[in-house]
């Protein structure tokens, strides 16, 4: 005997069965219980460390029991792979708002705070994502993507430094680049790690080390940018990833010789 099958409308006037609702709710009650243990292994790694960190641990901050969570998760691993994507996704989201060209325009404290501050509220908000790329052993995959988005950063300074000064070479862009950003990366460890007024402290302290730095290289000024600055700009720096892309498989077929000679550090030109 055939079963019968009611029929709903939904709010938006569209008839939808109960067999065809039933696996959506099914669906969202899933997708709730992923982002509950998902939050509950952030707060683990932060606390705990990632190598620290079990799943059983992660169970208890999410007041579930292991064979819920197995019913989602095979091991930590994966729920680390799960966590650090949907970090980095974010991130990525971020790159595209911050790196632009009307951002290039800005005084240089206004662009250092256009490029800073989104950045340091979402690792202020997202203490989990330092805690598990820096783990010994964080998944393979999560490294990964951190470092390809890594080296994306890396091309969008570069990318901003080309605006604001075109006579610089590709070598002193990378320097400057390479140098701004492991100063921005170090400093945010104490802004992370501090709160309230210190936390303010902090982020001050870093854009002023930054605007010190970056003074004598691109000047204080807003600066006048138009398209013919913007396509030279993307192909420079698009030229320099090629280039080094090139180079990274190069040393992987001949890896270079102990003591080869560093590149010189670029003096600093005129503002």
């Amino acid at each position: 005997m055939r079963a019968s099958t009611r029929v709903c409308q939904s709010p938006l006037g569209v008839h939808v069965s109960e067999a065809d609702e039933r696996p959506r709710r099914r669906q969202a009650r899933g997708e709730r219980r992923i982002s509950q243990l998902l939050q509950a292994a952030a707060s683990v790694f932060c606390t705990q460390g990632y190598t620290a960190s079990s799943t059983n641990a992660i169970a208890r901050e999410a007041g579930v029991s292991p064979g819920t969570l197995y019913q989602f998760f095979p091991n930590k691993e994966a729920i680390a792979v799960e966590l650090g994507g949907r970090l980095i996704k974010e991130m990525e989201e971020a790159h595209g708002r911050v790196f632009t060209a009307e951002s290039a325009r800005l005084p240089l404290d206004r662009l250092i705070d256009a490029v800073a501050d989104p950045f340091i509220e979402f690792n202020c908000a997202n203490p989990a994502f330092l805690a598990l790329i820096k783990g010994p052993d964080a998944p393979g995959r999560v490294t990964e993507e951190h470092d390809t988005l890594h080296a994306r950063f890396l091309d969008g300074v570069s990318w901003l430094l080309a605006l604001r000064r075109p006579a610089l070479s590709t070598v002193e862009r990378t320097l400057i680049a390479q140098m701004s950003f492991a100063m921005f990366k170090a400093a945010l460890d104490l802004v992370v790690q501090s709160e309230g007024e210190e936390r303010a402290a902090y982020a001050r302290e870093l854009k002023g080390m930054l605007y010190r730095y970056l003074a004598p290289y691109v000047g204080t000024g807003p600066v006048a940018i138009g398209e013919a600055e913007t396509s030279a700009a993307h192909a420079a720096v698009a030229a320099a990833a090629a280039e080094r892309a090139a180079t990274a498989a190069k040393r992987a077929q001949d890896p270079p010789a102990a003591g080869a000679e560093a590149t010189s550090r670029a003096l600093p030109t005129s503002s």
